[in-house]
């Protein structure tokens, strides 16, 4: 496609081609795993890559590059590489460019599953793993060694929402040759565009927003054509977490309405963040989009919307859950990034793998509720918090 520069335009059309699909004005599912050619030359000349073209669907097929290529116009990068879960493009992503006694520098306070991937690494690879406050950038920087390979930032974070200023962060990570890479779920490409702000790749849950319907898993990476090529030819050729073109296929279409659903969930998620202030059963709220917030000046700096997610502390572990409870519409799960509104204790749910100590340190208190505000009616949804937060 041609280059748009509103993102509503770009999402609708990136990745299409539809020369290349007879044209199809949605990209085809290619439900083949084997690819044929006209002679031994040109599957010679694939195979080396020295011709475009696909030979085995554990490294490709026509419907995955179209979601490649529909994120890279997203995130303003290069290329991207689409696989079949969020952990797989964070697992692939890191294990591409870090080596047995690197150094890794990451926020105290993140996903928890990625923490435990770190943990595990650390365990049983030699990994070196140093949490910071990643709030102040200045923690980053004093952070790092002579063996310090890689940044991670995740901004906004899972579940408090903290934010890392990005730019601050890259510019001396460069300068070091330190590479980093940025978990882009919670904000997605509307909000947020790591590369340009200088981040090396930029990870995405496609099972959250990208994806929208929750009804998928799959992950992508994005960023210079040199790091997603060396992505695809180690550990995804490898460890085989290929995307099925089935799957590929539901993210490009939940991509054509990304940034639709995207102005919804900032809009009903503010104004929840700012219902939620004024409670008197709430003891604190987290929201980027709040001037009370610690980076809110940040937030505004580097981030078109602040999202649609929003976490808030109740006190207590027995208050958490008995909210929980009280909820009607609201759904209870354990993901995010749905049209429908979902909520999750996390000392109970995500964050239970750790302990409360470690909880604590990480800021997330027993009675922490992580919220993913929907694109239903912002009133239905606020009605529903407010009958829940009565029962307390």
């Amino acid at each position: 496609m041609k280059k748009a520069d509103s993102i509503f335009t770009t999402s609708v059309h990136a990745g299409m081609d539809r020369r290349s699909h007879h044209g199809a004005a949605s990209v085809p599912i290619y439900n083949a795993s084997v690819f044929a050619f006209e002679d031994a030359a040109e599957g010679a000349a694939v195979h080396n890559y020295e011709k475009h073209g696909y030979f085995y669907g554990r490294l490709g097929n026509p419907t995955q590059e179209a979601l490649e290529k529909a994120v890279a116009a997203l995130e303003h990068g290069e290329d991207a590489i689409a696989l079949a879960s969020g952990m797989a493009a964070i697992s692939s992503a890191l294990m591409s460019v870090i080596r047995s006694g690197d150094h890794l520098i990451a926020p105290e306070s993140m996903y928890s599953t990625s923490n435990s991937l770190f943990h595990y690494l650390s365990d049983n690879f030699g990994l070196e793993i140093s949490y910071v406050n990643a709030k102040n950038p200045a923690n980053y920087q004093a952070a790092i060694k002579d063996t310090t390979r890689v940044i991670w930032i995740e901004t906004p974070s899972n579940p408090l929402l903290n934010i890392t200023e990005i730019e601050a962060v890259t510019e001396f990570a460069r300068a070091q040759e330190i590479i980093t890479i940025a978990d882009n779920t919670f904000a997605t490409p509307f909000n947020q565009r790591p590369l340009r702000l200088g981040v090396d790749l930029s990870i995405h849950s496609a099972t959250k927003y990208l994806g929208g319907h929750s009804d998928l898993t799959a992950g992508v990476v994005a960023g210079s054509s040199e790091f997603i090529e060396r992505i695809r030819h180690s550990t995804n050729k490898y460890f085989g977490g290929n995307i099925a073109p089935q799957v590929a296929w539901l993210v490009l279409r939940g991509i054509k309405t990304l940034a639709l659903r995207m102005r919804q969930h900032n809009e009903n998620a503010s104004f929840i963040a700012d219902s939620l202030s004024s409670h008197p059963k709430v003891k604190e709220v987290f929201y980027p989009g709040l001037e009370t917030h610690s980076n809110h000046e940040v937030a505004k700096k580097q981030m078109r919307g602040f999202g649609g997610m929003v976490s808030f502390d109740l006190g207590g572990f027995e208050e958490g859950k008995a909210f929980m409870n009280g909820l009607d519409l609201i759904s209870i799960a354990t993901s995010l990034g749905g049209v429908e509104s979902i909520a999750q204790h996390s000392a109970s749910m995500t964050h239970a793998v750790l302990s409360k100590e470690e909880r604590k340190t990480a800021g997330i208190s027993e009675g922490l509720i992580r919220l993913s505000v929907g694109i239903e009616d912002k009133g239905d949804i606020e009605k529903d918090i407010l009958s829940a937060l009565e029962r307390l």
